[in-house]
């Protein structure tokens, strides 16, 4: 009776013990499953086949180029060619500019020297074109300008000179109508015996003045004036062979402005007063001789470089 007691009492006691112990290893697997869990997921342990990847990226992987610490050194040389190029450029935009002036500044001098020419053949007052060959000629042909500008205040025209040449025709023929009836017999005497150099009649007074006349028509006043000079009463003429030879002094002048304003290397200046350095059109220099200087940078070319 008593075995008994004991034997059933110790069984149900038994059996909760055990069931204890699986409850508690169970929770603490559970526990321990979740810890485990939790940490994978947050990445604090890292599974045995799945490697780190940062481990992988630091320790394993080649390191990729930065793009600007290559790209740097390319574009830096790349750049400076380009700035190479482009101050070539500008300085011959700035040579090209300089030369356009130049031309253009020549050519301004050249239609003064024309107008000029144009108003003493007409014999009118030069006015503005005065000042204008002063400033632009001056200091290239003072002694030229000086010329031109006097013989305007006192005009020479070659239809001047040409009624003046007729009016003397008498005396320098010889036949002045307040001549003597003796004075007149000894010069027709004397003009019976004449020895001719050139072919006969080609010395006559009369002939000498038609070629004169021809001569001065056709603008050839120097040889007019030579013509003239061999006649009998060619003292009647002194007033008209120094006019002529004023025209004669006047168009060389005019002539050498012309030319300075073609070919003139230094001096020539333009309408604002500054030199004239670039080379005519067409005037190439003499064998030996020092080429024009190239014009130097201007202001603007100087900004240009200082920005760069």
């Amino acid at each position: 009776m008593t075995e008994e007691y004991y034997s059933s009492a110790a069984r149900p006691r038994s059996g909760g013990i055990l069931k204890a112990v699986l409850g508690t290893a169970l929770l603490a697997f559970l526990a321990g499953a979740a810890l485990v869990g939790w940490l994978i997921w947050d990445g604090r342990v890292t599974l045995p086949g799945k490697p780190d990847p940062q481990l992988t990226a630091g320790n394993f992987a080649q390191p990729s180029p930065s793009p600007s610490a290559t790209a740097a050194p390319v574009s830096g040389a790349l750049l400076e060619q380009q700035v190479a190029a482009l101050e070539q450029r500008l300085a011959r935009i700035d040579l090209q500019a300089a030369a356009a002036e130049g031309n253009t500044a020549r050519a301004e001098a050249l239609l003064v020297a024309l107008a000029a020419r144009r108003a003493i053949d007409r014999g009118i007052p030069l006015g503005y074109l005065e000042d204008q060959l002063r400033l632009r000629f001056g200091a290239a042909r003072p002694a030229a300008v000086n010329t031109v500008i006097a013989a305007a205040r006192d005009p020479i025209t070659l239809d001047r000179l040409a009624a003046e040449l007729d009016a003397l025709a008498p005396q320098l023929t010889g036949e002045d109508t307040e001549e003597t009836a003796w004075a007149k017999f000894r010069r027709q005497l004397s003009g019976l015996f004449v020895v001719h150099s050139d072919a006969p009649g080609t010395s006559a007074p009369a002939a000498r003045l038609d070629r004169a006349r021809l001569l001065l028509r056709t603008g050839q006043v120097d040889a007019a004036r030579a013509e003239v000079a061999r006649l009998p009463g060619s003292k009647a003429a002194t007033g008209w062979l120094e006019r002529a030879q004023r025209y004669v002094e006047t168009q060389s002048a005019l002539d050498q402005i012309e030319q300075a304003a073609l070919a003139e290397p230094q001096r020539l200046k333009a309408g604002t007063g500054e030199e004239v350095r670039q080379p005519g059109p067409g005037v190439l220099p003499a064998p030996g001789a020092t080429p024009a200087p190239t014009p130097a940078p201007t202001a603007t070319t100087a900004a240009r470089e200082a920005t760069f």
